[in-house]
């Protein structure tokens, strides 16, 4: 049967509540899943603790809903780019959770594959492991860190059919697949969306069996968070080059 949605607001509009853990793919602004963002913040829902690698900048990607008031917990990596994420923080207004980069990538995997813990020497001696069990393993010490499973988790696929298969594409493939797995329910947009059998199966980065929602992604602008070039015609001189 088909998963596909008329909209971002259609497919959200019975799994979003007060309070919920929501996880979302992307690294940065780069293969973040833009219109369900908005969804959520269009829709009104508060409390919500959000898991992601970063919370986007202000006015684009998840800063939306950090503007909009919706966010009480934030379990993150990094979140350098974002004054008012850093405003509230400070303000004792919004919790947060640091999380090493790759570790977050670990325990939403865990999640996804029915794993409870697991342990990691990340963190190992830092405030990431305060409060924490620790465990010995073949002479060295390492903490424990507990699966990330979302209520609901929001994911941008370049490619998919509608039995929901996804593909990813250039930075997309970062937190996206293991966000995909770790929610409850899993909504997908997607740029291009294709007939049932239409995807090779070797292909495929995440079965539709994990995707309970797919909708059309909008043709927009994708924004990155800084961009560096020189001007055009600017060319490096010989003795930079040379040295």
């Amino acid at each position: 049967m088909s998963k596909l949605k008329s909209g971002a607001a259609d497919a959200l509009s019975d799994v979003l509540k007060d309070g919920i853990t929501l996880a979302v793919g992307g690294f940065g602004l780069s293969g973040i899943p833009a219109d369900l963002i908005e969804a959520v913040r269009d829709s009104g829902v508060r409390d919500l603790t959000v898991v992601s690698n970063n919370m986007g900048v202000d006015g684009k990607g998840l800063g939306v809903l950090i503007e909009a008031g919706q966010v009480r917990k934030v379990i993150a990596s990094y979140v350098g780019e974002n004054r008012l994420f850093a405003e509230q923080y400070l303000a004792g207004d919004l919790e947060v959770e640091f999380t090493p980069q790759g570790t977050l990538a670990e325990r939403l995997r865990a999640g996804g594959a029915g794993i409870p813990a697991f342990y990691t020497k990340t963190g190992v001696g830092t405030l990431v492991a305060e409060g924490k069990p620790l465990a010995e393993f073949d002479g060295g010490t390492y903490v424990q860190e507990r699966a990330i499973r979302a209520d609901v988790a929001l994911v941008h696929a370049h490619t998919a059919d509608t039995d929901g298969n996804l593909l990813y594409r250039y930075t997309a493939r970062n937190f996206n697949p293991v966000v995909a797995t770790a929610g409850a329910v899993t909504v997908a947009e997607a740029e291009v969306i294709l007939e049932p059998g239409a995807l090779d199966p070797n292909h495929i980065v995440t079965p539709g069996v994990y995707v309970q929602h797919l909708v059309q992604a909008s043709n927009r602008v994708k924004d990155i968070e800084q961009r560096t070039v020189r001007p055009a015609g600017d060319r490096i001189s010989a003795e930079l080059v040379n040295n």
